[in-house]
């Protein structure tokens, strides 16, 4: 799969816009997809965690939905 390096560059800088605002809306979408049941529990300071096997097949096609080159806009 070619990846659209251009829109994930587009997300990173929205994403940057804003610091303060978008580290609290990550952990605030950390603990939304914990409570889906798509990551496992954030873990120490560095707030890791790990994908269960419906959260991977979901990231991945998200992924491929969002970034790959000749997605439907």
């Amino acid at each position: 799969m070619d990846i659209d390096r251009d829109h994930i560059d587009e997300v990173i800088l929205i994403s940057r816009a804003s610091r303060r605002d978008a580290y609290l809306e990550i952990l605030a979408a950390m603990e939304r997809l914990h409570a889906k049941g798509l990551i496992s529990d954030q873990v120490g300071k560095a707030k890791s965690a790990v994908f269960t096997d419906e959260g991977l097949r979901r990231s991945e096609a998200s992924f491929r939905k969002l970034f790959a080159v000749g997605r439907e806009a």
